[in-house]
């Protein structure tokens, strides 16, 4: 929302490409493996949490410029992809979703390079299309946002709920 739409792509991409490891981990059966690598998974699950809360301090100590003010430096595509995989990873939820859901639609002891590729391909339409809907009201909400007071409220609420999010990964 700060930077407009510079970079929502790769964000985007980043966010389905966890979806994709978090399939791909639940198609392959690798989730077996991954409970009897469970410190592996809280490490990962930590090293998430940890830079979600180095994403809210820095949106907490943010200075409050308007959006339309000059010198916003934009952050490269590929950190906005790290950050997209880094919040999809830290979310152990998301294998629980594929897990639950994945036997229910597909018999996965006959699942096909063909069916993996077209369930992939249905994951990254689903979760493209969602999160784009996502950036382009974003878009629009940022017309709200014409004034320091405004953006540095938006800042610190949105540090203190990615603040929250972390805390809550690294609890669970």
């Amino acid at each position: 929302m700060a930077r407009g739409a510079h970079g929502s792509a790769a964000f985007i991409a980043g966010f389905v490409v966890g979806s994709l490891l978090w399939f791909t981990i639940a198609a392959t059966g690798l989730a077996v493996l991954a409970a009897s690598f469970a410190t592996v998974f809280v490490a990962i699950r930590y090293a998430g949490a940890a830079y979600l809360l180095y994403l809210a301090w820095k949106l907490w100590t943010a200075p409050a410029k308007a959006l339309d003010a000059p010198g916003a430096s934009p952050d490269s595509p590929g950190r906005l992809f790290l950050t997209g995989v880094a919040i999809n990873l830290g979310n152990p939820k998301v294998i629980v979703f594929f897990l639950a859901l994945l036997p229910t639609a597909v018999d996965l002891g006959t699942l096909t390079p063909l069916g993996f590729a077209e369930l992939a391909l249905i994951i990254t339409a689903v979760a493209s299309g969602v999160l784009a809907a996502y950036a382009l009201v974003a878009l629009r909400a940022r017309r709200l946002l014409t004034s320091g007071r405004a953006v540095r409220l938006m800042s610190r609420g949105s540090g203190a709920i990615i603040a929250g999010v972390a805390v809550t990964i690294a609890a669970r």
